[in-house]
């Protein structure tokens, strides 16, 4: 027996080992061509307000990329296992990362970010879903803090190297580091609790349609992607085009959209921690999840009204909107925990690469509005429409701290 609990115990702590890691290749690799974009466009031959256009189209063909990804590892990762799709999903993003190293035109920069969003979609989707139905349900909010807070400095990683090194060596940084956490995942084990679906040959897994075949499972689904929106807001809008958004502020020098970054998941790192842990001694997922989405508002207020602040002070205000938006870890994990296992991985997979897709419209919206009421006043009404949404979403979303896992839709 007591070798039985040694063995779930180092299931357990490979499974967040794993999972932690990979989502901080995982978010090293995502928010690198928001930290090189000024740089490797500006080596394409671009200028001006091309830089800025182009550099959101590139960002959304990377979040198209993902938005298909997710739907495609979802699916398989509860037709052939989370740890699979762990194994592909890096694979696939590696080798397009280091082929992005080599891209010579804008066009052939977007086929590379629409294939590396495709494979980064299935790494945190995965290891989420792996580690929650392993853990204890009273410890699981643990683990998936765990993860997320470790998976965010990535983002502090990628913009070290990317200034350091160049954009194009930071690319092949990315695949390589991607490439060598592929022989930790070796010692992974499966999910139990899946293990057990799966041999059920009855059970439907990973059918997506079903989340549209019935009215209760859609609107959780639809309320479980939107009360992301706001983190994704700040991270795709505001600090994403800092540099835009900084001179419009009279901040001077304008900001650097790679040390802006850094600074923000510096705050996301310390935010997932504390919501985390927070939710464990609330014993609440949706009164965490309520407080840091109301501390969005007020950090997003600051950033409107810090005009003529110094570079110093607008990097200190992109520090707290990152801690702010740090309830990603909450925000995934209520995602798992709303549906059954034969769907689950799907659920969770697709969920965050929704929200992270979603910054396609509201970068659409935000460039749309820019012409009309200017780019301050565009930003704070897209930041205005996706909190109200946000709160409407997790009003209507059911409590899931303590949750048992182990039931099917």
């Amino acid at each position: 027996m007591g070798s039985a609990d040694s063995s779930i115990t180092k299931g357990v702590r490979v499974a967040v080992i794993v999972a932690a890691l990979g989502y901080f290749v995982d978010i090293y690799d995502l928010v690198l061509f928001t930290i090189v974009r000024v740089p490797s466009l500006t080596e394409l031959g671009l200028t001006g307000d091309a830089l800025r256009d182009y550099g959101i189209f590139l960002l959304n063909m990377q979040m198209v990329g993902m938005l298909v990804g997710g739907i495609i590892w979802g699916i398989l990762g509860d037709k052939r296992g989370r740890v699979s799709v762990l194994f592909g999903s890096i694979i696939l993003y590696s080798i397009a990362n280091i082929a992005n190293a080599f891209v010579g035109s804008v066009e052939a920069y977007a086929v590379m970010r629409v294939i590396a969003g495709i494979g980064l979609a299935g790494e945190l989707g995965a290891g989420i879903t792996l580690v929650s139905e392993m853990m204890d349900k009273d410890k699981r909010g643990y683990g998936t803090t765990i993860v997320a807070s470790i998976g965010i400095l990535g983002a502090v990683a990628a913009s070290l190297v990317g200034s350091e090194t160049g954009w194009r060596t930071a690319f092949i940084v990315g695949g390589v580091l991607g490439l060598l956490l592929l022989f930790m995942r070796i010692g992974a084990y499966e999910s139990g609790m899946y293990k057990e679906v799966k041999e059920r040959l009855h059970v439907r897994r990973g059918d997506f349609s079903q989340l549209f075949a019935n009215r209760t499972l859609l609107m959780k689904y639809v309320n479980s992607i939107l009360i992301g929106l706001p983190l994704w807001y700040i991270v795709g809008v505001l600090v994403s085009l800092s540099k835009e958004l900084g001179e419009a502020l009279g901040v001077h020098p304008a900001p650097s959209p790679g040390k802006a970054i850094m600074y923000c998941y510096m705050g996301l790192a310390v935010g997932d921690l504390a919501s985390g842990l927070l939710s464990q001694y609330l014993k609440s997922r949706k009164r965490v999840a309520l407080i840091f989405i109301l501390f969005c508002v007020c950090t997003a207020t600051l950033y409107f009204t810090a005009r003529g602040v110094s570079l110093p002070m607008f990097y200190g205000i992109c520090v707290i909107l990152g801690l702010s938006g740090g309830y990603w870890a909450i925000f995934v994990t209520m995602a798992s925990e709303q549906f059954g296992t034969n769907i689950r991985a799907t659920v969770t997979t697709t969920v965050p690469n929704f929200v992270r897709g979603a910054v396609v419209p509201m970068t659409l919206l935000f460039r749309w509005g820019i012409d009309r009421v200017g780019i301050l006043q565009s930003g704070a009404i897209v930041g205005g429409a996706v909190i109200i949404i946000a709160l409407i979403a997790l009003y209507n979303l059911d409590e899931t701290y303590g949750k048992d896992l182990d039931y099917l839709e």
